[in-house]
């Protein structure tokens, strides 16, 4: 018997289910005849993988800018090495490079689906965009110069490569090899400077002629080198330092911009002085002077149009006077000057032409602006230049994110409706022509769910996104700050101090998609409430305001039973549903008894009427209100419920529940009164304080002792009494109150140090420094505000479920409950005693009542959830959404319309009496609690070492799991309900509170998080995802023709006119040229080959992949035949030729003649 039971315990380890110590535990806790009954899981290890999908947001610190004129793409690389490609609305990619350095130059291998990047660390990468996810071909890293400027002419395989020495090298990019070719510095001006002429900060090739190059120095000296003879033709010097050149496309002249602020055009024939100096931003003097120098042109293009002037455009060059101005972009085109005003400084800006050929007449259409924080497209063909409507999803960082929740599985009308209500907040005034990025294909989506993502902002605004297969569009934005007063002086400042700036920040986002009520808490101990609706309506006056007085104040007196809890308070439910004026604190007493700020919110609420736009509209608006000198607490959990019309959110001091369809406050608890006695922690007065002047009425203020007034204790429909009023509790009292006046002061300086710590700890915006990140030593600071300061002196509410369930022991049927859990591990239950639905719901109070019933964990709750006996998900009772603006009519007016756990009847359930599991996720371990018996019927230690920053209880395959990701940087998956471990990688460190604060998994195997401020990086844990994700991907290259080259015309090509060609081959080739130095640069071979293929793809995907890129390198070989047989055709011709020559000089000749 020993020896099988060993053997059943090393299949249990094996099976990566619990360790044989738990299941001694599940032993004592289930004996034989009372074990929980078995479910079926059908989740396994192998339904789990790990892998990124897309990133939406604009590039995070952008750098280079490139585009593609035929396939039309644009490129866009960042200071971090990442690169970012756009085509089509909906077709987007993102690529690392892998040391992380900043891009400094990208160049398009134009319609060839290839790009070249040149980064900070003197490297240059070929990118193969002709596969799904591009790859890099050839790495080649320059050891002995650092890398300025490259240059890629249109239709050529050899690309010129500046250095900071003012050498230029050249690539060979088929190969990626340097040729032999150099053009040395000292070679290029000779005598025409004394001193070094600076690194290299423009090559290009004249126009008309591909062996004359234009080499710009920064000094201010321009080199017009001769590639066949290897030595200058001409040389152009000025005064000032040159940032960039570009030519005119007839190849007689080019232009400069300087860091003065001038133009200077050039003849290319005339060396001496430009033709023109040209000061577009510089106040003209009298007398004929110079102009005042204006900041540098960082960049200038010359482009021209066939039937009138050419455009000049430039960015910088305002003069120095212009102090706060913007930073502008100037288009010149022929007498007109337009200054257009940007929002963030300029990083780059390219001209959009109609054709790639450098040699025609360029015909701009837009300039594609990249900002520090957007990206704008001008159009340059209407009148004042209206800027395009950018598809891409590009906004999301408008204002910081704050916080971020992920739905996926919506019901489907859902999208079309906040689409519908959005779409008339779209601005007007922009060009009417189509977005002129339009290059890729869309990905097949395989997904038939709808997905939204939530973002929360600093400003107080709430975006709601359509994240539905792997795209990003969004839908809604909803401004939660048009409820409150703005301050427009600093005398209204102090109201305002619970945070530095940013007031209405919204810290967290609780919605209901079936019935689409919102509710939001903000940074300002705030909390509103709104309803969806289609109707436009006017309201007179913000709806009813709640302000709440939530307290910690605790007492240090046992109870009188000893071991037996006392019967806790049963807080009121207002016997008056009408919303009238006492049921909310009177802001008039703004000051207590000693003088101190007392019962005045942080933001005033406007009393003016409020015009409710057609989508989110406000339904109620809470505030927690200033007690003794001390603001709010920041809120830490909030949940709204549709089906029980109830709102619930908790902090450091307490706990608060709003009936929100009565305007009634039903329950006001600090943690202490919450717990009762039979807490186990020993917490210490962290602000003792005087008497308090009574307050609102309706309200359950917190009273100083363990005594319960009557009137608290009352139930609204019962006159009962609590009998809990002794002499002895009175002189206990009274002794607290004199050691609390006594230590006031003490206390005060104390507590009001801990108050402005924890809310600096737990700003929510990204404008604090980063944290250096220790496991041991972080200090906590989520989205529930929670800091190691403030941990140690108080508890505060982390998590909030509502559910229908068994709240005690006996009970023997479900009964609608409010689940609580704490910071210090701690879970408690609320019961519910809701009235009828109907009108009685609006009539009858709600009744709230603490069971008693209390659980523990190891760390801060995170997360609660139930499942029914079979193991399935129940999800919270809610109501359908219907618009509430449109009068009923009486057949309408039916019960609330709740979702049941279980297909039974609410009879049927309670004979039947099934069990239920509950699912609690804290920072360190999960259990599953069987109910009503209460047992622990599964338990595991998620981590010792570190701790989880999110839990989120989600269905994948028709199944169901816990999802979680820990600050050590790993992602966890365990099966429900036994927790069996399913997945564990390591993925990413905690290296930015911004990741803890906006990690979230939703269900079928998504999860997002902000990977920069302006980016957010969408993962899958799912295998199918990750197995489809090559499907659902779009393309970036699609075969299009190259448009025709220019025509010479008659008298161009009868005169020698027009665009002389060039081979580069015989001039760069190993043969002419010699082999490079071997010093000079190396050359890493990357993984986007074939063998990269191989690697990266699988399936009928990869096999797609490689029969394409056998088929591309069997048309080069065919390529190469078809340009080896037309050689041999034209030497065939020419011996034809000689042949019939030979034939008719000796036709008439006699054989003497010979």
């Amino acid at each position: 018997m020993r020896k099988f039971n060993i053997r059943k315990v090393l299949d249990g380890l094996t099976a990566g289910s619990s360790s044989a110590s738990q299941q001694q535990q599940l032993q004592q806790q289930h004996p034989p005849g009372n074990r929980e009954p078995e479910i079926q899981e059908t989740l396994q290890s192998e339904h789990f993988q790990l892998c990124k999908t897309v990133r939406h947001g604009f590039p995070y610190q952008p750098s280079a800018l490139a585009f593609d004129p035929v396939q039309k793409i644009l490129a866009v690389g960042t200071q971090t090495g990442a690169l970012r490609l756009f085509g089509r609305p909906g077709v987007e990619c993102y690529c690392q490079h892998d040391r992380g350095a900043a891009v400094i130059q990208l160049q398009f291998l134009i319609n060839e689906g290839a790009l070249v990047s040149a980064l900070a660390d003197d490297t240059l990468h070929l990118w193969n965009l002709r596969q799904k996810r591009p790859a890099i071909l050839h790495s080649l890293k320059f050891c002995r110069e650092r890398v300025t400027f490259c240059h890629l002419p249109f239709q050529s395989k050899w690309l010129y490569v500046g250095t900071e020495r003012g050498n230029i090298h050249i690539v060979n990019v088929e190969s990626f090899t340097l040729s032999g070719y150099v053009i040395m510095w000292n070679k290029a001006i000779e005598l025409s400077s004394k001193s070094h002429p600076g690194p290299i900060v423009h090559i290009s090739d004249n126009p008309m002629d591909e062996g004359k190059l234009l080499i710009g120095f920064e000094s201010g000296t321009v080199v017009l080198w001769d590639l066949k003879s290897k030595k200058a033709d001409y040389r152009y010097t000025y005064d000032e330092a040159i940032h960039s050149v570009a030519w005119h496309h007839e190849g007689k002249q080019f232009i400069c911009s300087h860091s003065d602020g001038t133009l200077t055009i050039w003849n290319v024939r005339s060396p001496a002085k430009p033709v023109q100096t040209i000061t577009p931003h510089g106040k003209q003097l009298k007398d004929g002077k110079k102009p005042e120098p204006c900041k540098p042109i960082l960049k200038v293009e010359f482009k021209t149009t066939r039937p009138g002037e050419p455009f000049i455009i430039l960015s910088g060059g305002l003069s120095y006077d212009t102090v706060g101005r913007r930073p502008c972009l100037t288009v010149m085109h022929g007498k007109s000057t337009a200054v257009l005003e940007m929002d963030y400084s300029i990083v780059d800006f390219l001209t959009l032409c109609e054709t790639p050929y450098p040699n025609d007449f360029q015909e701009p259409y837009a300039v594609v602006v990249l900002l520090e924080k957007d990206l704008v497209l001008i159009d340059l063909a209407q009148n004042g230049y209206p800027i395009f409507e950018n598809p891409y999803p590009l906004s999301i960082h408008e204002s910081p994110v704050t916080c971020c929740e992920y739905f996926a599985d919506c019901p489907v009308d859902l999208i079309p409706a906040l689409y519908s209500v959005g779409a008339r907040q779209k601005r007007q005034g922009y060009s009417k022509k189509e977005w002129p990025i339009n290059g890729g294909n869309w990905g097949l989506g395989a997904q038939s769910y709808s997905e939204i993502i939530i973002t929360g902002h600093a400003d107080g605004s709430v975006k709601f996104w359509d994240a539905s297969a792997i795209n990003l569009q969004v839908l809604y934005k909803l401004k939660t700050s048009k409820v409150f007063e703005k301050s427009r002086n600093k005398d209204d400042k102090p109201n305002t101090d619970i945070v530095d700036e940013d007031p209405y920040a919204i810290q967290i986002i609780s919605w209901c998609p079936e019935s689409r009520m919102l509710c939001i808490a903000g940074v300002s101990a705030h909390v509103i409430i709104y309803r969806f609706s289609k109707q436009e309506v006017i309201t007179e006056v913000i709806p009813v305001m709640l302000e709440v007085r939530l307290l910690y104040e605790i007492s240090d007196v046992e109870s009188p039973e000893g071991e037996q809890a006392p019967p806790l308070p049963t807080p009121v439910g207002s016997a008056n549903p009408q919303p009238v004026p006492p049921q909310s604190h009177p802001s008039t007493s703004s000051t207590s008894s000693d003088g101190l700020r007392d019962n005045v919110p942080c933001l005033k609420v406007k009393n003016s009427p409020l015009k409710q736009s057609p989508g989110y509209q406000t339904e109620l608006v809470i505030q927690l209100v200033w007690v003794s000198g001390e603001p709010p607490q920041q809120i830490t959990s909030l949940a709204v419920n549709s089906s029980y019309g109830l709102v619930v959110f908790g902090n450091c001091s307490g706990i608060a529940m709003v009936d929100y369809l009565q305007k009634a406050v039903l329950l006001n608890l600090g943690t202490i009164e919450l717990c009762g006695s039979s807490d186990p922690y020993r917490r210490e007065p962290r602000s003792p304080r005087k008497s308090r002047q009574p307050s609102g009425a309706g309200l359950c203020d917190i009273s100083e002792g363990t005594v319960v007034p009557e009137d608290r204790c009352k139930s609204p429909t019962s006159g009962s009494s609590s009998p809990h009023n002794s002499d002895d509790e009175q002189k206990v009292n009274n002794f607290i109150e004199k050691v609390k006046i006594k230590s006031r002061k003490f206390s005060k300086m104390v507590a009001s140090d801990i108050a402005k710590m924890s809310r600096k700890l737990s700003l929510p915006t990204d404008l604090k420094p980063d944290l250096d990140i220790k496991d041991n030593s972080f200090s906590r600071s989520r989205s529930s505000s929670v800091t190691s300061i403030d941990k140690e002196s108080r508890e505060a509410i982390s998590a909030l479920h509502f559910c229908e369930t068994f709240t005690r022991k006996a009970d023997s049927a479900p009964s609608p409950c409010l689940w609580v859990g704490t910071t210090l591990g701690t879970v408690l239950v609320i019961a519910l005693n809701l009235p009828p639905g109907g009108e009685q719901r609006l009539l009858q109070p709600v009744i709230v009542s603490p069971s008693g019933t209390i659980l523990r964990l190891k760390g801060a709750v995170l997360r609660m959830a139930f499942l029914d006996s079979t193991g399935c998900l129940m999800p919270p009772a809610y109501e359908s959404w219907k618009e509430h603006n449109v009068p009923e009519e009486k057949d309408e007016k039916e019960k609330l319309k709740k979702r049941r756990p279980v297909s039974v009847s609410p009879s049927s359930s309670q004979e039947i009496s099934e069990n239920q599991y509950a699912v609690m996720c804290s920072e360190k371990q999960a259990k599953v609690i069987s109910l009503p018996t209460q047992n622990c019927a599964y338990k595991q230690n998620i981590t010792e070492t570190s701790f989880v920053l999110r839990g989120d209880i989600v269905s994948l395959s028709n199944s169901i799991c816990l999802a979680c990701f820990c600050a050590n940087g790993h992602i966890m998956t365990f099966s429900l309900p036994s927790l069996r471990p399913l997945l564990d990688v390591y993925y990413l460190p905690l290296t930015n509170m911004r990741i803890a604060r906006t990690f979230c998994f939703t269900n079928n195997g998504q999860a997002l998080y902000l990977v920069s401020p302006t980016e957010i990086q969408r993962l899958t844990y799912s295998q199918e995802t990750c197995e489809n994700l090559q499907e659902m991907l779009g393309e970036l290259f699609t075969p299009v023709e190259t448009p025709e080259a220019p025509n010479r015309g008659f008298f161009k090509g009868l005169f020698g006119g027009g665009a002389q060609s060039l081979d580069r081959e015989e001039l760069f080739g190993e043969s002419s040229s010699g082999k490079a130095s071997r010093s000079l640069a190396q050359h890493i071979p990357g993984p986007g080959g074939i063998e990269g293929v191989k690697g990266a793809a699988s399936g009928v995907v990869g096999e797609l992949a490689r029969a394409r890129l056998a088929l591309d390198e069997r048309g080069q070989k065919l390529s190469d035949l078809e340009e080896r047989t037309a050689a041999m055709l034209s030497s065939a011709d020419s011996f034809s030729k000689h042949a019939h020559e030979m034939m008719l000089k000796y036709k008439d000749k006699k054989w003497y003649q010979f």
